[in-house]
């Protein structure tokens, strides 16, 4: 059973699979400051006995880094923990490829694979919007190459940003309102949040599907994935796919092709 562990800013994913398919997955707050025995103790208790035979895993945390290294340096299994040199068959078509984040590469890698390639081998674009501590909006090719993006603050970042700045002004529950006109704080507040984002992520899929279409002929397929995007996705009218385990399938991925060219 293939371990896939994703360390973000807010939370860390692990998910197990059988295959190609999630057998368990859990999320669980990212500490920077755990140590290795502590984040030990943890898997062990999420996994409860079963018998790991592989781990891929990546983090957008560099304080997390030495001590995720530490803990697989001790496992006695096959382990890819993606970063710069670790091939994932992914095209970097960036200015400077070792700024890409490892999750945004493995979800491009798991984008292209799941949604961009047609049955008649031939492939299309895919837009992936990841609703995370970060929102990002990135394009791929129908090639499977990255072709950069476009990253804004998190919907639960910004919320947090308005509290401890304006002084007459709340964190509130994130939840979709009824209408997109406020009847009092807390509505126009969950209108500006959730709607908004939602029409932030729709003007920039519209921006990027436009240049996609211009270069290659052919619209993308968009795909919503992260913790957050239950709560934003319903009111964006440019999504069309949904998929929370885009990146730790992106991880099982890109162990496979480590390993096999091991």
């Amino acid at each position: 059973m293939l371990l896939t562990v994703d360390v973000g800013n807010s939370h860390t994913v692990l998910a197990t699979f059988d295959g190609d398919r999630v057998a368990g997955c859990w999320r669980v707050r990212t500490q920077p400051r755990a140590t290795a025995d502590e984040v030990q103790l943890l898997w062990r208790g999420l996994l409860r006995g079963a018998e790991v035979t592989g781990v891929a895993a990546c983090s957008t945390v560099p304080q997390v880094l030495p001590v995720l290294r530490q803990l697989l340096d001790r496992l006695d299994v096959p382990v890819t923990l993606i970063g710069p040199g670790v091939r994932t068959g992914v095209p970097l078509h960036v200015d400077n490829p070792r700024e890409v984040g490892a999750d945004r590469v493995v979800t491009a890698l798991a984008a292209h694979e799941l949604y961009g390639r047609r049955p008649d081998g031939t492939g299309r674009p895919v837009v992936v919007v990841d609703f995370g501590t970060s929102t990002t909006v990135d394009a791929v090719g129908p090639a499977g190459q990255f072709l950069g993006g476009a990253l804004a603050p998190g919907v639960e970042v910004s919320l947090d940003a308005l509290a401890d700045r304006a002084a007459q002004l709340r964190s509130v529950e994130l939840t979709v309102p009824a209408q997109a006109i406020g009847k009092n704080t807390v509505a126009a507040l969950q209108s500006g949040v959730v709607l908004g984002f939602a029409g932030l992520v729709d003007g920039l899929v519209d921006r990027i599907a436009a240049e996609l279409m211009a270069s290659f002929g052919v619209g993308p397929v968009v795909v919503a994935t992260g913790g957050l995007h239950p709560l934003v996705v319903d009111s964006c009218r440019s999504v069309g796919e949904r998929d929370p385990d885009l990146t730790v399938q992106g991880l099982r991925l890109a162990h496979e092709r480590h390993q096999a060219a091991r």
